[in-house]
């Protein structure tokens, strides 16, 4: 993998003869601290410390400035960070590549006058159409002091987490497997949007290729018999709902054509060089297709950062459905043990899917896709049960749950170092964990009036109260992509209300109950509002309060946020979404995104 890197670019007043020389110890070890600060704390989404290189040079204007991009143009770098402690030459020292996201870190001190040159490089920044993010410490910092104040690491951090998460979605693919499914118009993949805000390539791949693979054997054999065995032994059937059950013979049937699918899927998305060396065999070698060459093609893979699979209704109206293979690879772990969880999208709604991209690579944690059922008011709880709501759920909550494909870590069994429930990132899941992961998830047969084709069903409820972000992004037709974010808490219901409300929709299919965070007004005055105010029947679910992030991310990538429940101190946006109107921030994000257009554009 080429990593996306963050470039620092230490600048310098560039009057030699005394002010250069006592600057540049000073302004390089800036550059140096910073670097240590961020590959210390932030990660790719494959648990490994982002990289950060330093221009070979201080920079003092515009020759020096060149060395630097040309250096920059060999190591990927995604985004800069220009730093300073004093007064510099703005146009003549900026970072003008158009393709980079940009930041200033201007040193708060009285003897050079860093904030001058963090006003006036911003300013041009703003006049030549290359926004930059602000990062300027509260208080006045002595000369000598080389610490980073709490208030700039938090940007520098946002800054950095948001950037490597474009960096990481440039040059991949969306794996779209199938079409739309049921009508749903998120999973109508439209590659504009892909290609034009988030560097990503969206290819096609008919259903059709599933079977193919299964019937000649384009699969790991070894590996599925491992995998099988881990199956039958970690995923027990849950209770069979049908009238008419499938026998044992189709059951033991379909469990092994729904292993070989989340074999292939991921196979699809990242390659198996293993692929190369497999030949058919027996049946297979007599099937139209078959060769005795090995799979060279399939081996490659598609270079996918994310995929879907349509599933209904074509595929599940004669054949296992997706179920098992979505809820897998959109974990953090399988029959191999942790890994990294591969975004998924259930019914390829490939909206729902970038929305679940975004959460995972800006916290290394699994996202959770599900449909957003019910609105539960306290009168209709209380009608339904008999019982009243109390606790964080006295003002009602809503409903997330979708057909078994979602992530096994909102079981919410995995524990922090103090015993807290908790979602953690993938890199820092054990084997206890997953234990315990798998010790509250059964596998239900599908609903045959959904499912003719059968499949098994992930089973569970979100057994912890957690701080989550619920996430959507949305096409409008005549404005482009949306994003909405709601911050909140999942809920634990007593178990007699739980039982009721959840038999009503699907007792088989895993259940989170979700309440966001209210603010009394607009979208958010009510939990009615949240579900009234939602883009989409989909919805991802993110642990933590990751909403200040999103909007970060958003704003690099032009994506208006249409509706969000973060604070207003909390916003980190380009410096130069401020002379787009400072009184309504989502109007202004609004009109700054529509006026610097799409990333890529």
């Amino acid at each position: 993998m080429s990593y996306p890197k963050i470039g620092i670019r230490p600048i310098i007043d560039g009057r030699w003869g005394g002010v250069r020389e006592s600057l540049e110890a000073t302004t390089m070890a800036m550059a140096k601290s910073a670097k240590e600060f961020i590959e210390s704390n932030v990660y790719y989404s494959d648990g490994t410390p982002v990289q950060c290189v330093i221009s070979p040079c201080t920079i003092g204007g515009g020759a020096e400035a060149a060395k630097c991009a040309e250096y920059f143009a060999t190591q990927n770098v995604v985004a800069t960070l220009s730093v300073t402690r004093c007064w510099c030459y703005g146009s003549e020292t900026m970072d003008l590549d158009p393709t980079t996201i940009k930041a200033v870190w201007g040193f708060n001190g009285t003897e050079r006058p860093g904030a001058v040159y963090l006003a006036a490089v911003l300013a041009a920044h703003a006049q030549r159409g290359l926004p930059a993010f602000s990062i300027y410490g509260k208080d006045v910092q002595d000369a000598t002091d080389t610490s980073i104040p709490e208030d700039v690491a938090e940007k520098l951090l946002r800054f950095a987490r948001c950037a490597v998460a474009v960096g990481q979605m440039r040059g991949k693919t969306y794996a779209g497997i199938g079409s739309v499914s049921m009508g749903i118009a998120g999973s109508a993949m439209d590659p504009m949007f892909f290609q034009n805000y988030l560097g990503i390539r969206p290819e096609w791949i008919d259903m059709s290729e599933i079977k193919r693979r299964i019937d000649l054997g384009i699969y790991d054999h070894e590996e599925f018999e491992r995998a099988l065995k881990w199956t039958k032994e970690h995923c027990p059937e849950g209770f069979d709902k049908n009238a008419n059950p499938h026998t044992r013979e189709q059951k033991d049937k379909e469990w092994e054509f729904v292993v070989k699918m989340t074999l292939i899927f991921r196979d699809i998305m990242l390659g198996n060089p293993k692929l190369s060396n497999i030949l058919p065999v027996g049946d297979e070698a007599k099937k139209a297709g078959a060769l005795d060459t090995g799979w060279h093609e399939e081996a490659l893979g598609k270079n996918a950062i994310l995929s879907g699979f349509q599933g209904q209704r074509q595929w599940t109206d004669y054949l296992p459905n997706g179920d098992f293979s979505e809820a897998i690879l959109n974990s953090s772990f399988d029959w191999n043990g942790k890994r990294e969880p591969l975004t998924f999208a259930t019914e390829n709604d490939g909206l729902n899917g970038v929305s679940m991209l975004f959460g995972k690579l800006v916290t290394g944690t699994a996202s959770l896709f599900a449909d957003v059922r019910t609105y539960w008011s306290p009168e209709a709880v209380e009608k339904a049960t008999g019982k009243k709501l109390s606790g964080r759920a006295a003002n009602g909550f809503i409903h997330l749950i979708n057909s078994g494909s979602a992530a096994l870590d909102a079981t919410g069994m995995s524990k922090d170092e103090n015993g807290n429930p908790v979602i953690k990132k993938w890199w820092e899941v054990t084997d206890e964990d997953i234990e315990n992961m798998l010790s509250v998830t059964d596998w239900c047969p599908g609903d045959l009036g959904y499912f003719r084709g059968g499949g098994f069903s992930s089973h569970f409820k979100t057994r912890a109260e957690m701080p989550m972000t619920m996430i959507r992004v949305n096409l409008i037709e005549g404005l482009g992509p949306v994003l909405q974010i709601a911050e909140g808490y999942t809920v634990i219901l007593p178990d007699d209300i739980h039982d009721a409300l959840d038999k009503r929709t699907d007792p088989t299919w895993p259940t989170t109950w979700f309440v966001p965070n209210l603010t009394g007004k607009g979208a958010f005055k009510d939990v009615y509002s949240v579900m009234a105010n939602w883009g989409a029947n989909h919805a991802s679910l993110t642990y933590g309060h990751i909403g200040d992030d999103l909007i970060t991310l958003a704003s690099m990538l032009r994506i208006p946020v249409a509706m969000h429940n973060v604070s207003e101190d909390r916003v980190f946006r380009p410096h130069a979404w401020s002379a787009f109107g400072t009184a309504d921030l989502e109007s202004a994000d609004y009109r700054a995104c529509a006026t610097y257009g799409p990333l890529y554009k």
